[in-house]
């Protein structure tokens, strides 16, 4: 039989069934799992199975990188949860249709089906064969590796992708077998697939105990350590965006229904967790700014007490969030030298309940001629990588600065000054760190045979020079990236096997250039809060980028303009947004309140 299937080239509202705006009317008011039990009825009713072979061309709309978000490709390559890389350049990707799986022996050679709930837990009977709700597009290799193990987070890895995801021992609480853990990105689009199959198919699931997660029950279904996983996932790890709604559009449009808990992420604790955690955690106290230097203050605190945990610390600058941190010191950079800046910092628990604000504790920087970033915020000597090892593989570490550092297809028996990472075609990825980049120093040294070539350098997805390489040492200076707040660089690229040394590497901090007419007094915001549009003040007619993310650093909006203009926000959700706003290499950002 024959599928034909219209290519949408672009994942949007246009030419879409739409979900009617009825369609969860009889769930209203229910809770615990007689809201289950309803919501099954409702996405049960008009299920329209297409058959396996029609995946293929269902994923052309549900799972292609088209949405323009920032980070991805948007190249309508296949969107696979194992070798998307949102911070920077897919390590590969397929186009739709080619390289179907056949037979595999690595990454990259094809792509297939995965079920994230296997089908040897239901005998691969349809329709759970066929769901495109859970059955996704995943390299053929990384489908092998997670094979039936629950998802979970992994303790010590076994075996990591080249997008990061990895398998290993368990650090759940209450389950310690070996588990499969997606990349953060992901993991909510997985929790709500799961969530979605237990609800979908409850008058089965409790005979479908070969999986891990499921604990032979028609209403929990799942296993109490799955439920506060996936519960997290879904709500503090990868809350719902706007690619997954529009993924779940097209799952509608291609089969005739939908993810409720994509629609109304509410319904996950109103069935398994009908009381959540409300209460907040205590106040940070004493805090304290010092040391500071012409760019920087440190910060600490006495940390929050929590029911449960708590999470993070978000720190505000001038009444600006800024950054978030797991620990209760930081230092904040990419300050001004001989300014005064004031600090407040409120804890956030599990179940994303903030606290108040910590104590104001303000510091001034000082002025001893540093410029362009001049005060290092990463360095790195390689002293710390894995005992000597000639295979290529995937390494990691801890920095010299204390953070964590991934170096993939890497070696690390090979010496420049002393010990260095050496790597083949992987990438060398480094701590994320919140005081910008200003330039970045690294030598490089090609080993065994080969020629010459470069390495790119990444900051937060985008490219900002290359390194070169050969035969010879040499060391490379890429100056004025001046990128603000946090930043993930990776160094990747190579594709051609020349076998490179990376050693003393470094970059300094981003110092804000003065920009005549642009900072935090002459951008205004109004109205703030806002019930729909909002208007951008400037005083200069420059190209100013607008970004918009929610409070989990999620992007939702942007767009350019270079006067001052009014943007439509009615389909953001009520919350508080930080906006960033850039001209040229300096940026500032301003909190939101959508009513």
């Amino acid at each position: 039989m024959k599928y034909f299937y219209i290519l949408l080239l672009c994942i949007s509202s246009i030419g879409f069934a739409q979900i009617p705006a009825n369609y969860y009317d009889s769930a209203e008011g229910l809770t615990g799992y007689a809201l289950k039990t309803e919501l099954m009825n409702i996405i049960a009713n008009g299920h329209n199975d297409q058959g396996y072979n029609a995946l293929y061309y269902g994923y052309e709309t549900t799972h292609s990188d088209n949405m323009n978000v920032p980070g991805y490709e948007n190249d309508n390559t296949v969107l696979s949860y194992y070798n998307e890389n949102p911070n920077g350049p897919d390590p590969y990707s397929y186009n739709h249709h080619t390289n179907k799986c056949g037979n595999y022996n690595s990454e990259n050679d094809c792509y297939n089906r995965e079920h994230l709930v296997p089908q040897s837990s239901f005998n691969s009977a349809s329709p759970m064969k066929n769901d495109i709700h859970h059955v996704v597009p995943s390299d053929g290799y990384v489908n092998g590796q997670r094979g039936s193990f629950p998802f979970g987070t992994v303790g010590n890895a076994t075996w990591t992708s080249l997008n990061g995801s990895k398998k290993g021992s368990s650090n759940v609480p209450g389950y310690s077998g070996t588990v499969f853990e997606p990349i953060d990105e992901f993991k909510g689009d997985i929790a709500r697939a799961i969530l979605y199959f237990v609800t979908r198919y409850q008058n089965n699931v409790d005979n479908y105990t070969s999986f891990q997660m499921f604990n032979g029950t028609n209403d929990q279904a799942l296993e109490s350590w799955a439920v506060d996983m996936l519960l997290d996932w879904h709500y503090n790890v990868d809350p719902v965006d706007a690619r997954e709604i529009a993924r779940n559009h097209a799952a509608y449009n291609f089969q005739g229904n939908a993810n409720p808990f994509v629609d109304h992420p509410e319904y996950a604790n109103m069935i398994w967790n009908p009381t959540p955690d409300t209460e907040a955690p205590s106040n940070p106290t004493n805090l304290i700014a010092s040391n500071p230097t012409d760019n920087s203050i440190t910060l600490s605190w006495t940390p929050s007490n929590d029911n449960v945990a708590v999470a993070s610390y978000d720190v505000f600058r001038d009444g600006v969030f800024a950054f978030s941190t797991s620990e209760n010191s930081t230092t904040a950079y990419g300050l001004s030298a001989e300014t005064e800046y004031c600090f407040t910092v409120r804890a956030k628990d599990t179940s994303g309940n903030t606290s108040g604000f910590s104590n104001e504790a303000c510091e001034t920087t000082t002025n001893n001629g540093s410029v362009g970033g001049g005060t290092e915020c990463i360095s790195e000597s390689f002293e710390n990588i894995p005992d000597n090892a000639s295979g290529y593989s995937i390494r990691t570490w801890t920095g010299d600065d204390g953070g964590t550092w991934t170096a993939t297809d890497a070696r690390t028996d090979q010496t420049l000054s002393n010990r260095a990472i050496t790597i083949r075609e992987g990438a060398l990825t480094m701590p994320t760190t919140t005081g910008g980049i200003g330039s970045l120093t690294v030598t490089t040294l090609r080993v065994f045979s080969g020629g010459s070539g470069t390495f790119n350098v990444n900051v937060n997805g985008v490219l900002v020079g290359t390194i070169p390489f050969s035969g010879s040492e040499q060391t490379t200076t890429i100056s004025n990236i001046n990128i603000e707040n946090n930043v993930s660089v990776v160094i990747d690229g190579n594709s051609n096997g020349d076998r490179v040394i990376f050693d003393d590497l470094s970059y300094t901090c981003y110092a804000p250039m003065n920009v005549e007419e642009f900072n935090i007094e002459t951008v205004k915001l109004h109205p703030n809060p806002t019930k729909g549009s909002l208007t951008i003040g400037l005083k200069s007619s420059k190209d100013t980028n607008i970004e918009i993310y929610d409070i989990l650093g999620k992007p939702v909006f942007r767009t350019l303009i270079s006067k001052t203009s009014t943007i439509d926000l009615q389909n953001l959700k009520s919350g508080i947004y930080i906006v960033k706003i850039t001209q040229n290499n300096s940026t500032i950002t301003k909190k939101l309140v959508k009513q």
